[in-house]
């Protein structure tokens, strides 16, 4: 009797498409989880915006303070330095003066000494000379202590501007104060959750959502489509493309304003993200 012999049965192909498929799974998850962490993102970034909001000018008012008050300080300084200079051209005159005298004095008594009357015109001339020398020496310091007095009156002026500028910052910043301590908690812990959130995206997402941020005036990057329309610009989307957006397969940005777009699934998962 023949044996019959066992026939071994060869592997169908199956097991390849199979795999290719999980493969593709596996990137579809990872794209989902791409786009809920970018609008995980968005919306912690939105909230503390609107932290800053609360803020309001002040950041900027307080800057503005900062700046005018350094300017008035400089002027103070030039001011009193010009001042300085003034003073120290004053006293230089004087001892022009006293040496004037000096000289003059020299020329009188050498005028009772002469032998013709052409050394004492001579002697006469100089101290004429000396004399003028003293009075526009006289002059310009006269006007120099008027010029000291002008400046000394902007110096009280700004000082006094510079005192009110003072108290105005110190106002400004405690206000600031009062509101930063308010809101540090919240700000601190949307901080975290924005770390954590950006670590779970790839560096040329994150750099392309940040360019995005911050050329966008309302600092939105990631929007969701709302009537199908861009949550951004709102122009209409193709029904094409709001397929594809639904289909989570890859990163789809607006046609017009470039923002990053997705549906309403990807925003529910993401607040399901935040409130974890």
């Amino acid at each position: 009797m023949a044996k019959k012999v066992a026939t071994k049965k060869t592997d169908t192909p199956q097991a390849e498409p199979q795999q290719e498929m999980l493969q593709t799974l596996d990137v579809d998850i990872a794209i989902e989880k791409r786009l809920v962490a970018l609008y995980t993102l968005q919306c912690v970034d939105t909230e503390i915006d609107k932290l800053k909001i609360i803020r309001g000018e002040l950041p900027q008012a307080i800057q503005d303070l900062e700046d005018e008050i350094e300017g008035l300080n400089t002027r103070v300084e030039n001011l009193t330095a010009a001042c300085k200079e003034i003073e120290k051209s004053m006293v230089a005159r004087k001892h022009e003066i006293a040496e004037h005298q000096e000289a003059i004095a020299i020329y009188k008594k050498q005028q009772e000494n002469v032998r013709n009357s052409r050394e004492y015109e001579s002697l006469n001339k100089e101290i004429e000379f000396k004399e003028l020398e003293i009075q526009i020496c006289e002059k310009n310091n006269r006007e120099g202590s008027a010029k000291i007095s002008e400046q000394q009156q902007h110096i009280s002026a700004a000082k006094e501007l510079l005192a009110i500028r003072e108290n105005d910052l110190q106002a400004k910043r405690d206000e600031l104060e009062d509101i930063i301590k308010d809101t540090q908690k919240d700000e601190e812990r949307l901080m975290q959750k924005s770390a954590e959130q950006a670590q779970y995206i790839e560096e040329r997402y994150l750099s392309a959502y940040k360019r995005i941020r911050s050329a966008a005036r309302n600092g939105l990057a990631v929007v969701m489509v709302e009537r199908d329309a861009c949550g951004g610009c709102f122009a209409k989307i193709p029904p094409q493309r709001r397929t594809e957006i639904r289909m989570h397969k890859k990163v789809i940005v607006c046609e017009h304003c470039g923002r990053i777009l997705v549906d309403s699934d990807i925003a529910e998962k993401a607040h399901e993200q935040l409130a974890k």
